[in-house]
């Protein structure tokens, strides 16, 4: 795989935090679903090390962070493009010790984890920077860190939000995880019945 870059006009605007900061003002959100997604609950409720390090790119108003921490998570980054979101976070969360919250592009984000949560991040994400999408989370896991999370078994017209299929996500991840599931979500909201594959992928050692 290839280190992408993104110039293209395409490419620039789903990550150009003042088109994102702009759908927080006009309350353009239909990806906030208003709590955390079902599936991605479901997950978390397996997870038996509450000190892993977890991260949650593309947070938003961050529900699963939220859910974590009910749940005895100690150690939660959460990273965000747009300022509204994350200054929301902040003040909800600025008595927790147990979560950071990042203002900040995903891609330039340093760190260590022994968990990610993907939630309607990577479909936010151009098709042309799925390749580096991949390295990127491959870079911040630890060794043997996991990636879990949904994907969209769709397609769509126009996006943001990009979708897929479970054989196109098989092809780009291949190289540098390993698969555990890749399965359709028997416990999606209803509105994405039948369109969500819930990923757990852990990281390849590579030379």
């Amino acid at each position: 795989m290839s280190d992408l870059k993104c110039s293209d006009t395409s490419c620039e605007k789903p990550l150009n935090a003042a088109y994102w900061e702009a759908q927080y003002k006009a309350k353009t959100t239909g990806w906030d679903l208003g709590q955390v997604s079902p599936p991605i609950q479901a997950y978390a409720d397996t997870v038996v090390n509450k000190n892993s390090r977890v991260l949650i790119p593309g947070c938003g108003n961050s529900y699963e962070a939220e859910y974590l921490m009910e749940q005895g998570f100690t150690n939660i980054t959460i990273i965000d493009i747009a300022p509204t979101p994350v200054a929301f976070l902040k003040e909800k969360f600025k008595n927790n010790p147990n979560i950071q919250i990042v203002l900040g592009d995903f891609f330039e984000h340093q760190g260590n984890y022994d968990l990610i949560i993907e939630q309607t991040f990577f479909c936010a994400l151009p098709p042309t920077m799925r390749e580096k999408y991949v390295w990127k989370m491959h870079q911040l896991l630890a060794e043997e860190g996991i990636l879990a999370g949904l994907l969209f078994n769709r397609t769509f017209e126009s996006g943001p939000p990009f979708g897929g299929s479970k054989e196109e996500y098989e092809k780009l991840f291949a190289a540098v995880f390993y698969f555990i599931k890749m399965d359709l979500c028997d416990n999606s909201i209803a509105p994405r019945v039948n369109s969500e594959l819930f990923i757990e992928l852990k990281k390849k050692s590579i030379s």
